[in-house]
C-alpha cells in the first residue's frame, strides 16, 4: 500500500496517540532501514534502542522461524524450555536471583511496582525529577511530568518526587519507603546520566530503611552503555532491575529480575500474565542476550560511542554532548529547533535519530554499527547546519 493509503487508513480507524512522520518502512537490514520506494536509511534509533542488535539479525531470524514453526503460545499454565532458560540466563548475567517475565517495560515496571509494595505493604515509591517509567497506571504515576500525567489524574497514590541530589535522595527515604526507582540515565527527558554519588546515596539509603532499590534498565541494558547492564559501570547493585526494549531482539518482552534478597517476595497468584514469556519471544531474547554479552561487542560499543561523541562535539550546532556507550545525547544550540533537525534528517538525509524535547537529540544506533556508519551519520547532521 501507499504512503497516502495508510494515511486514510489512519485517519478513519487509528486512534490517533501518535505522530507519525511521512515515510514508510518495508525493511531492514543491520543498521540500514529501506523505504517503500527503496531507498535507504541509516537507522540512529534502533526502534528506541530495541534493536541493539540490528534489524532481523540472522541469528534472531533463525531463532525466531524455528519456533514458530513448533510452539507459538501454551500460557504460564504450563513449561516451556525458552521461558525457563531465559529466566536462568537473565539471573546469572546480572542480580542472581529470580525473573518475572513480561511483554513490556511498562510492564516490567509495573512487576517491579507490585515487588516493592508487597516487601514493605502500603510504603512509599520515591522516584526522581524527569524520570520515565512508561505509560500504564502504575508506570506513569512514577512519572512525573505534568504533560503525561495531568490529563488521567487521579493517578496512583504513594509517589513522591526527589530532586537529583544525593542529599535529596538521601532525605526522602525514610521507614515509610517501599523503594527508590530510577534509570541509571534518563533516556526518554534527553539521555541525563545520574551521578554515581546519587546512586550511592540512593543505595545507601535503601540499606539504612530496608527499601528496596530499582533500576529501570529498560533503555540502558542490554549493552547500550558498553556493558550488560549499566550498573556494572557505577559500583552500585541494586536490589531488582527492569529490562524490555532491546531483550526480544526486535520482538516484544520485558522482564523483572530480582537479587536473592526478594527472589520469593511475590507468591503463587500475586502477578501474572497471559502471553509473558511466550516461547517464540524468548527464543529471540535467548539469542539477543547471548550475542549482547560477547566482550568484544561490548569493547566494541565503548569505541563507537567515543568516536561518536567527539564527531557530535565537533558540530557548529552542538553545544555538548552526553551519554554513555552508544546511548547519546547532543544539546543543541538554543536558535536550532531539536523536532525540526530530526525531521530534516530523516527527510533529507535519510537518517533517524529522535529529539527528546525541543533542545535536544537522542541517537541510539544498533550496538554493530561500524566507524564508517558513524562518520556517515555526523556527515549528515553536518549538512542540516543553520
Amino acid at each position: 500500500m501507499s504512503l497516502a493509503e495508510l494515511q486514510a487508513l489512519e485517519r478513519e480507524y487509528a486512534i490517533p496517540t501518535y505522530v507519525r512522520n511521512p515515510v514508510q518502512f518495508v525493511r531492514g537490514q543491520g543498521v540500514s532501514l529501506w523505504d517503500d520506494a527503496d531507498v535507504e536509511y541509516l537507522d540512529f534509533l534502533a526502534g528506541i534502542s530495541v534493536l541493539n542488535v540490528g534489524h532481523c539479525h540472522p541469528r534472531v531470524v533463525a531463532a525466531v522461524q524455528e519456533q514458530a514453526a513448533k510452539l507459538t503460545h501454551v500460557s504460564n499454565l504450563y513449561y516451556t524450555e525458552q521461558a525457563m532458560r531465559l529466566s536462568e540466563a537473565l539471573a546469572h548475567s546480572s542480580l542472581g536471583g529470580k525473573v518475572f517475565l513480561c511483554n513490556s517495560g511498562a510492564e516490567a515496571n509495573e512487576a517491579a511496582l507490585k515487588l516493592a509494595r508487597r516487601h514493605r505493604p502500603g510504603g512509599e515509591i520515591v522516584v526522581l525529577r524527569d524520570a520515565f517509567h512508561g505509560r500504564t497506571y502504575g508506570a506513569l504515576s512514577a512519572t512525573p511530568q505534568e504533560a503525561k500525567q495531568a490529563p488521567f489524574a487521579p493517578l496512583v497514590p504513594g509517589f513522591f518526587v526527589c530532586e537529583k541530589e544525593p542529599e535529596a535522595v538521601s532525605y526522602a527515604v525514610g521507614p515509610q519507603t517501599a523503594a527508590v526507582l530510577l534509570e541509571p540515565i534518563q533516556g526518554e527527558s534527553g539521555v541525563l546520566p545520574l551521578s554515581r554519588e546519587l546512586l550511592q546515596a540512593a543505595r545507601d539509603a535503601c540499606d539504612r530503611e530496608g527499601a528496596v532499590l530499582i533500576f529501570d534498565e529498560i533503555q540502558t541494558g542490554m549493552g547500550r552503555t558498553g556493558t550488560l547492564w549499566a550498573y556494572e559501570q557505577t559500583g552500585v547493585v541494586p536490589d531488582a532491575l527492569t529490562s524490555a526494549k532491546s531483550l526480544g531482539g526486535g520482538l516484544p518482552i520485558g522482564a523483572l529480575v530480582t537479587g536473592k534478597k526478594l527472589a520469593d517476595t511475590l507468591r503463587p497468584g500475586e502477578h501474572g500474565s497471559t502471553f509473558a514469556g511466550g516461547p517464540v519471544a524468548c527464543a529471540a531474547a535467548l539469542v539477543a542476550l547471548e550475542i549482547c554479552s560477547e566482550p568484544e561487542l561490548l569493547a566494541h560499543v565503548v569505541a563507537m560511542g567515543e568516536r561518536f561523541a567527539a564527531a557530535l562535539a565537533e558540530l557548529p550546532f552542538v553545544v555538548s554532548v552526553r551519554g554513555r556507550g552508544l546511548l547519546v545525547g547532543a544539546e543543541l544550540a538554543p536558535d536550532v529547533s531539536a523536532i525540526e533537525l530530526a525531521r530534516r534528517a530523516l527527510l533529507e538525509q535519510r537518517l533517524v535519530v529522535n529529539a527528546t524535547g525541543p533542545g535536544s537529540l537522542r541517537m541510539e544506533p544498533p550496538l554493530i554499527v561500524t566507524e564508517a556508519q558513524i562518520d556517515e551519520a555526523v556527515a549528515r547532521l553536518a549538512r542540516l547546519a543553520p
